[in-house]
């Protein structure tokens, strides 16, 4: 099952949270990750993060998501917003009309310089803990509206 996370900047939240799904969810899950105005980078401070995890994105990048609402794009069975902004966006049209959700988690990069790590590390345990409950989830044997119901209330999950 295809998820894509989204945020605005795609810098940080989104990109760990797609990490995290790809390690935790190997074989079941294939996360990617966007921003509706790409940062055109991704926060060091977070592929820090991830590698700390043991969690390496060699082709990490800040992305569109316009990229997922082309044809040729992925069909998603999920998408995420892990940050108010994004969530309050008008958003494409996704092919394959997926499961929508918000999960949101206060912005690290937002954090003062000296405390940036403190916060990415804190937004990285709560995508983790939301990340493993979704792992959980019997996926298959759910109707479609309960699985909407139980991906939405994980985002009530985890607040630090």
């Amino acid at each position: 099952m295809n998820v894509l996370f989204l945020c605005t900047g795609n810098s940080a939240r989104s990109i760990m949270a797609e990490g995290l799904l790809n390690k935790l969810g190997h074989g079941q899950f294939h996360a990617f990750s966007a921003g509706s105005h790409p940062a055109g980078q991704v926060n060091p401070f977070a592929l820090e993060r991830l590698a700390l995890e043991g969690i390496t994105l060699a082709d990490a990048r800040s992305k569109s998501w316009d990229e997922f609402a082309k044809p040729d794009a992925p069909v998603l069975d999920f998408v995420i917003t892990v940050c108010d902004n994004a969530a309050n966006e008008v958003c494409p049209i996704w092919p394959g009309q997926p499961i929508t959700a918000h999960w949101g988690v206060v912005d690290p990069a937002a954090a003062q310089e000296h405390e940036k790590r403190i916060a990415l590390a804190r937004a990285f345990a709560i995508l983790e803990r939301r990340i493993s409950l979704f792992t959980s989830l019997p996926v298959a044997s759910l109707e479609r509206m309960a699985l909407e119901r139980q991906v939405r209330a994980i985002g009530n999950q985890g607040h630090a």
